[in-house]
């Protein structure tokens, strides 16, 4: 391992470990309404499509953010967008409080969702400290911030009973604007725009930043991320609901179970970029969709009771057998934690081929792949909500996420073996790239 010119080991650490942290905090309110918004819902007295919108909405401000704030970050730097990001969205936080109308809470939410564009700003601030070679795991660690969401999950309950809701919001506030402070105080500015200003050269324009969007392999990251973040992001706001709902749980109760769905969706985000460096991104996806389909499978079957007829008895009477089956709460909480995991190792995965194959647009094609990703987030909330108040069958969210990673796990492998016949003829029917250590996701860029 090496490092860049003039960058120190030191000031590596100290951007990675700035903007993991910042990312938690801003990660830990993006996902709020998981915990309040149950509250919320009791209040205002909303139907589960109306609660899955209000979750979704912060989702929607932050997947399409991100991709001006990846070409701003790309322009001024992360040690200026980050903090602006956190101010700004600690406002809405705040007035989140002072709401008493659904409608107004869609529009606070809206603001509050600038948190989750930190995504991209870190991205980009992250990959320009660390060579291409290290730039997988400390994507990763980076990523791990995801964990703000476990944070939320813990601990935003015991705020809320203890505070009340709104006292909560203003909680996260405050802890924003402390972040944003020290974020700017301690970190250093991007090394690529210090190399800038010293030889004169102007950043690259906006509209040259998104030219790559136009390739094929850009959008490929993009449908994967849609699952592995999109979902993570979902079932980190659906899930609280879901055990009040489908066991009857209490709210801290489903809090804790959820953060433990969350905290490995988050932390193994590290171990997912170490393998990506090591074994190769596209490995790692395969993991990621196969283990993911075996766990929605069991996760998606509903509670069902069976009549068998059974041998009448000798009164002549009929003999009815009676029993049920379904996925038990501590089968449930076991499965969620394997999915968290592996969806965590394919949201590294994703990552890992941006800045190698797109080194001085990591901002715009970084943010439009999380902007797909975020979407997922979006659609998917309001998605469960409708298929809820449509069949009010619990287990029909696993069932439509099952057939998502289905479609998604075929249409990768068939691009993969298109692209072996095309671009390594001689190598069809004899072995995979995927066998090759560091092989690409998608085809090189042309």
């Amino acid at each position: 391992m090496h490092e860049l010119e003039g960058v120190s080991r030191g000031d590596q650490y100290r951007a990675l470990g700035l903007s993991t942290l910042a990312f938690t905090v801003c990660f830990a309110v993006w996902t709020i309404f998981s915990i309040i918004g149950v509250k919320i819902k009791q209040d205002l007295g909303l139907s589960e499509t109306q609660f899955g919108l209000l979750v979704a909405t912060p989702v929607l401000t932050g997947s399409l953010s991100r991709i001006f704030l990846g070409v701003w970050t790309d322009q001024i730097g992360g040690r200026i967008m980050l903090p602006l990001q956190m101010l700004v969205t600690a406002i809405s936080v705040w007035l989140l409080a002072s709401v008493h109308t659904y409608e107004i809470f869609l529009l606070a939410a809206l603001g509050l969702g600038l948190a989750g564009g930190s995504f991209i700003i870190g991205i980009a601030y992250v990959s320009r400290w660390f060579p291409a070679s290290e730039q997988g795991t400390a994507l990763g660690i980076f990523g791990a911030g995801n964990v703000g969401a476990a944070v939320t999950n813990f601990a935003a309950p015991f705020l809320v009973l203890a505070f009340g809701w709104e006292e909560t919001a203003r909680i996260y506030a405050v802890v924003l604007v402390v972040m944003a402070i020290v974020f700017y105080v301690f970190a250093k500015p991007d090394p690529a725009l210090v190399e800038q200003k010293k030889t004169g050269r102007k950043p690259v324009s906006a509209l040259l930043q998104l030219e790559p969007l136009k390739n094929l392999q850009v959008w490929r990251f993009a449908t994967y991320y849609f699952f592995v973040f999109g979902g993570f992001v979902a079932f980190a706001s659906f899930l609280p609901r879901y055990y009040v709902g489908a066991y009857g749980v209490s709210l801290a109760a489903a809090g804790i179970f959820s953060g433990m769905y969350s905290l490995p969706g988050s932390i193994f985000r590290a171990l997912g970029g170490w393998m990506s460096d090591a074994w190769g991104a596209r490995f790692v996806m395969y993991l990621t969709f196969i283990i993911s389909l075996i766990v929605l499978f069991f996760m998606s079957y509903p509670q069902t009771s069976y009549v068998v007829q059974g041998i009448p008895h000798p009164d002549g009477s009929e003999n009815l057998i009676k029993f049920s089956f379904g996925m038990p709460l501590w089968g449930f909480v076991s499965l969620s934690v394997i999915l968290g995991f592996v969806m965590s190792l394919g949201k590294a995965a994703v990552y890992k081929h941006i800045p190698v194959y797109y080194p001085h647009h990591v901002g715009a094609v970084g943010g439009l792949v999380g902007m797909i990703g975020g979407l997922g987030g979006f659609v998917l909330p309001i998605a469960f909500g409708i298929m809820l108040d449509t069949f009010h069958v619990w287990s029909v969210v696993f069932m439509l996420m099952f057939v998502l990673v289905a479609v998604s796990t075929i249409w990768m492998h068939l691009a993969i073996v298109r692209m072996e016949r095309r671009k390594f003829p001689q190598l069809a029917g004899e072995t995979s790239l995927s066998d090759v250590p560091g092989a690409p996701l998608a085809e090189p860029k042309k």
